[in-house]
């Protein structure tokens, strides 16, 4: 599938696009990893303290599943601690999918945004995706970063996190007025979105895989209505993961839950559904050439 839509036409749902919904909730995490080290440095209000690794909101905890997996896997000891500060983001991820991802993470806000000012440019609102690869480079990048964060003796994901490094170059730049090298990673990733819509995302995120297979049973899928879809492959085009939701990909590990395809769709065939199972994937002998 090449040919895609960063900026979608939207279905309205009382009033707003979830695409507009979602890009508000990703400005206002963003925001939160700014205005956090400004009012801890410069308010001494320390009340939020941290970032999407290890977030602290008074006497709350957050700590990113990877991270905390990682360090108790290289330490080969169990931190209660750890656990219950993984207990909350596991528990969204099994009930709502990778929603942190495509709605909270900033790697996605500064790909979005980049996206999103490529496309006012150069004044296109289809783009090529010029690089697609095996969806399972996915799980071989969450394999080779445990294995190698084992043989190294040293947690890799919690130092070269490009979503961590986001909030660790602007608590840098807060308190020391500088940035750190490994800030290079995260002007690579974002970079990399106008090779291929979320590229890093889709292929080489330990964290994304962590939380797509965690939320391999979620509850909140992205469902079809056979009867309103008239095959166009819209939300195909559309979709940030290069999925086919129309083929029954909404419920799969890869899907992400962003609803870039409910709203593209303008026979609304999709809507997210929530549910106690769920069905096997529809299998189907369609071709990819149909996306085209």
């Amino acid at each position: 599938m090449k040919d895609v839509a960063p900026a979608p036409s939207s279905s309205k749902r009382g009033g707003r696009s979830l695409r507009a919904i979602r890009f508000g909730l990703l400005t206002a995490a963003f925001l939160l990893l700014i205005l956090t080290p400004l009012l801890n440095y410069y308010g001494n209000l320390t009340f939020i303290q941290g970032w999407y690794q290890s977030l602290g909101i008074g006497e709350l905890r957050l700590i990113s599943p990877l991270e905390g997996l990682e360090s108790m896997l290289v330490s080969r000891q169990i931190w209660v601690p750890v656990l219950i500060g993984m207990l909350a983001p596991l528990v969204l991820a099994s009930l709502l999918g990778r929603v942190f991802c495509s709605w909270v993470c900033p790697i996605s806000f500064l790909a979005e945004s980049v996206a999103t000012l490529r496309a006012w440019i150069v004044r296109r609102k289809r783009f090529h995706d010029r690089l697609v690869l095996s969806k399972r480079l996915l799980w071989y990048a969450l394999i080779g970063e445990l294995l190698l964060s084992l043989i190294l003796g040293a947690p890799i994901f919690v130092f070269l996190s490009p979503p961590g490094l986001v909030g660790r170059e602007l608590m840098l730049a807060v308190y020391t007025h500088r940035l750190a090298w490994e800030g290079i990673l995260v002007v690579g990733v974002v970079l990399l979105e106008l090779l291929t819509r979320r590229f890093y995302c889709r292929y080489f995120c330990p964290l994304g895989a962590l939380l797509a297979l965690v939320g391999a049973k979620r509850r909140l899928v992205v469902a079809q209505r056979p009867d309103h879809c008239t095959g166009c492959a819209g939300c195909a085009r559309a979709c940030p993961q290069g999925l086919r939701p129309d083929l029954g990909e909404g419920r799969s590990l890869y899907c992400w839950n962003c609803g870039t395809c409910i709203d593209t769709c303008p026979h609304q065939a999709l809507h997210f559904t929530w549910q106690t199972s769920l069905p096997p994937l529809r299998k189907t002998t369609a071709s990819m050439d149909q996306c085209r």
